[in-house]
């Protein structure tokens, strides 16, 4: 298999590939937030019944499940397609680090997938069969058990992102696990979980409230309306700021182990302290800015000291720029970080020496020369996949994408929370804004003037509101979206961050045969999401069932 690592595969290859991938992970992550979302939601409401005991609590609690399951259907079916294409697309990669790679996404199939098939099935079809108490609990085992299974794919995410718990072993030519808990409780992993997770629940919200709105501008199930709307409501905004926490901690992990997608997310070319935060500025979203230039991009506004606060904790901490990371730079702690162009040399060095190791081996050498080639080997292992870099250019990632996508999610990151603080100050009559809001909501037409003294009532909101809360939801997968956009094409080009990068994972296929399962998977993926939309939207016109 040595030789399979040093393939000059066609780039066609390598580009439908990716496209290919990038195309079922895009699809498969429109299915899967609103399953996470939507657990929670429908998990508060049988709640709610198992409480109270109120037949409505239960009418509420099987229409949201009705949605939950018709998604949860096509999320099954995208992400097992994903998975296989590890090993249709990328075989190098899956037989590089198959034995490190393959352990979360089995462990999440074994333990997680069936423990949400078990409890769905309860969930679904057991509200007379077994005891109010052990239905809820199946609801929110099912909701767990899908939450589970994205922690292990998470998991697997985050180790290419940052690879730990391994060592290469030259042998069998393979990376190799040396720590289990490592690599499933890699700080990386649990920051990327964690915002995630969060996010997926805003997603869920809109959805909540978006049809809830419908409801009512449609004036029909009014109550299972307002009140799932108060159920939405508290999950997006507490959602939308513990993602907003998580998403700091989550950006100082990447300053830490993938400072280029940093500067790539903020077109900073060349760092230093007291970095500003980019608000705006105008980075061409068709080409590759010149990054070689002294000059930042153009029209720049920026927030002083914020970047530097948000990568290090501290507001004077230093943020290396593109420049800074393909020529090398200090640390402030004294170390010194190679220029890209010396870790290239010393992946050449490792790749060479691995090459020698196991030709003297199958030589029958002597144990002293075994050792000298594998102490060149261990010393420059951790630049191993620079050997494969031709030019040092190929280490920035695209920026334009990485900027704008970053962008988009916070700044919608920001409209949800002041979206869902709106909403429940709507909702509800707070002792000190009661009056005072209402006034100033009817004042700038948020609410009718009738509403300004008169008691709040949430059906006398004016028509723009009920649509603005469905055109939230389409704006809550374009965050969603922009965020694994900045994940994925910020760690370019590697598939494995520093070990493996792209051309050298992919298998050896036809461009013509991959670019053709890209089209049948298009077509395929599209169909479900429209038959899915199609579905959604005849539950939800047909309205709960009733009892």
């Amino acid at each position: 298999m040595i030789n399979n690592l040093f393939l000059n595969i066609d780039a066609g290859t390598i580009d439908w590939s990716r496209a290919q991938f990038a195309l079922t992970a895009i699809y498969h992550w429109l299915f899967v937030p609103l399953t996470l979302g939507l657990a929670v939601i429908m998990g508060i409401a049988e709640t709610k019944y198992y409480r109270t005991k109120d037949e409505f609590w239960k009418t509420a609690a099987k229409f949201w499940q009705k949605l939950f399951g018709v998604n949860f259907a096509m999320g099954v079916a995208t992400g097992i397609i994903l998975e296989f294409e590890f090993g249709t697309n990328w075989s190098n990669y899956s037989w590089f680090v198959g034995d490190i790679f393959g352990a979360p996404l089995a462990v999440e199939g074994i333990v997680a997938f069936f423990m949400e098939s078990t409890f769905v099935a309860v969930m679904f079809f057991g509200w007379k069969k077994v005891s109010p108490g052990f239905h809820l609990a199946s609801t929110w085992l099912t909701g767990l058990g899908a939450t589970i299974s994205a922690w292990w794919i998470l998991v697997a995410n985050a180790w290419m992102q940052y690879p730990v718990g391994c060592e290469f072993n030259p042998d069998t030519m393979r990376n190799e696990m040396v720590s289990f808990a490592e690599v499933a409780l890699s700080p990386f992993a649990v920051g990327k979980f964690c915002h995630t997770v969060t996010s997926a629940w805003i997603i869920g919200a809109i959805f909540c409230v978006g049809v809830c709105c419908w409801y009512l501008m449609k004036k029909r199930d009014t109550k299972l309306a307002l009140e799932s709307m108060k159920i939405g409501a508290w999950v997006g905004l507490v959602g939308a700021l513990l993602a907003g926490m998580t998403g700091h901690k989550s950006a100082q992990d990447v300053a830490e182990v993938q400072p280029m997608k940093l500067a790539a997310m903020e077109a900073l070319y060349n760092g230093g302290t007291d970095v500003g935060l980019t608000a705006v500025a105008w980075v061409n979203p068709f080409c590759q800015p010149d990054y070689a230039w002294d000059d930042e991009p153009a029209m720049k506004i920026e927030m002083p000291y914020a970047l530097s606060f948000m990568a290090t904790n501290d507001i004077h901490g230093y943020v290396p720029g593109i420049n800074d990371i393909l020529n090398g730079y200090t640390k402030p702690d004294g170390t010194v970080e190679p220029s890209i162009d010396e870790k290239i040399a010393r992946g050449k060095m490792a790749i060479e020496a691995l090459a020698a190791y196991r030709q003297a081996k199958a030589e029958n050498a002597p144990e002293a020369t075994l050792n000298s080639q594998l102490d060149i080997l261990k010393e420059n292992m951790p630049y191993f996949g620079y050997g494969y870099i031709k030019d040092k250019n190929d280490i920035v990632p695209y920026i334009p994408v990485n900027f704008w996508a970053f962008r988009i999610m916070v700044g919608l990151g920001c409209l949800f929370i002041l979206y869902f603080l709106l909403l429940l100050l709507l909702i509800y009559d707070v002792p000190f804004f009661s009056v005072f809001t209402r006034r100033l909501l009817a004042t700038i037409g948020i609410l009718p003037e009738t509403a300004a003294d008169a008691p709040r009532q949430l059906t006398g909101l004016p028509a723009w509101h009920y649509w603005l809360a469905i055109i939230l939801i389409p704006l809550g997968y374009i965050a969603s979206e922009s965020g694994w956009l900045v994940a994925e094409f910020g760690r370019q080009p590697w598939t494995i961050q520093d070990m493996l990068p792209t051309w050298a994972s992919v298998s050896d296929l036809n461009a013509g045969s991959v670019a053709l399962t890209f089209i049948l998977f298009l077509i395929l993926f599209t169909t479900m999401l429209a038959v899915e939309i199609n579905i959604l939207l005849k539950q939800i016109k047909k309205g709960p069932d009733n009892e």
